[in-house]
């Protein structure tokens, strides 16, 4: 708690959708002025996942990330842009036969999921290790697949960001880190309230952090009514934080939020009113060794 805290903006996410608030980005020229507005708010680090401009619905197009991206970079040229890998693990099982995959499947070949990080080669990208139920769908990264995404980051030159859902992925990350598959100590974020996951609790977060290897970077946040008070647990715990309407639409029940960057300001309000001290875009890329 000595050092200063990173606070992560994840723009727009996947699963959120627009029926749910009318203030969530879905155009990429939303979505980089979202991220530059959480940036003039206190985010070091923008989080970014596409949607397709008309439905609002998920993408990965990788023109869509290249416009979001040079959007951002025109503007500003220090915020860390840390663009996700996560779509192309989702299975549905059909009905008829569970075996065959149905409506909603994205599962695609672990090259595909990080093209776009080899053409654009962001500061970071996301690593999700979870395998899990995920409501009445199945995630799906096996240790193969994570294991080729891994190695064509470190290939681009770019910094992978560790997602951690339960413990069986910490240990998942730790044979990763002692095969040279992951370079340590590492970066790693802690996602903590999602349904068959970490649990958003204080004793969870403080479990959860001592899985992680010595001297590792690390953030914690909570999924919908945990992300505030995980703010507070994570720099408790020595952490850094994260906010935003991938993870939450509400400032308090029953209000939306009606900017990330309304949510990085409270955020921001929280550690400072605990002595925090919050890093700059210019501080992480000192800390994690970025150019």
């Amino acid at each position: 708690m000595t050092g200063k805290t990173i606070i992560t903006c994840a723009i727009t996410g996947n699963l959120t959708k627009p029926e749910q608030s009318p203030y969530l980005p879905i155009t990429p020229e939303q979505i980089a002025t979202s991220a530059l507005e959480a940036a003039e708010a206190g985010a070091a680090i923008a989080h970014i996942h596409v949607r397709d401009p008309a439905t609002g619905r998920p993408s990965m197009s990788i023109d869509l990330y290249r416009d979001v991206v040079e959007s951002i970079r025109a503007r500003n040229k220090s915020l860390v842009i840390n663009l996700t890998t996560g779509p192309g693990g989702r299975f549905v099982p059909s009905v008829e036969d569970p075996r065959v995959a149905g409506p909603g499947t994205t599962l695609l070949q672990p090259e595909k999921r990080v093209e776009h990080i080899e053409l654009l080669k962001p500061d970071i990208c996301t690593l999700d290790l979870n395998t899990m139920n995920s409501g009445g769908e199945v995630v799906i990264n096996t240790p193969r697949n994570v294991r080729i995404m891994a190695e064509r980051m470190k290939a681009a030159g770019v910094l992978p960001e560790i997602e951690l859902f339960d413990s069986g992925d910490c240990h998942l990350a730790r044979d990763m880190l002692a095969d040279g598959s992951l370079k340590g100590p590492g970066l790693f974020s802690l996602v903590l309230g999602v349904k068959y996951g970490f649990s958003a609790t204080p004793e969870t977060m403080f479990y959860a952090r001592n899985l992680l290897p010595p001297g590792a970077i690390w953030s914690g946040f909570g999924v919908g009514r945990a992300e505030f008070p995980m703010v507070a647990q994570a720099w408790l715990l020595g952490g850094h934080v994260r906010v935003g309407m991938e993870d939450n639409l509400y400032m308090s029940k029953g209000v939306l939020a009606k900017s990330n960057a309304e949510l990085v300001t409270h955020a921001a309000g929280i550690l400072t009113s605990l002595g925090a001290s919050v890093a700059t875009a210019q501080d992480v890329r000192a800390m994690l060794g970025l150019a």
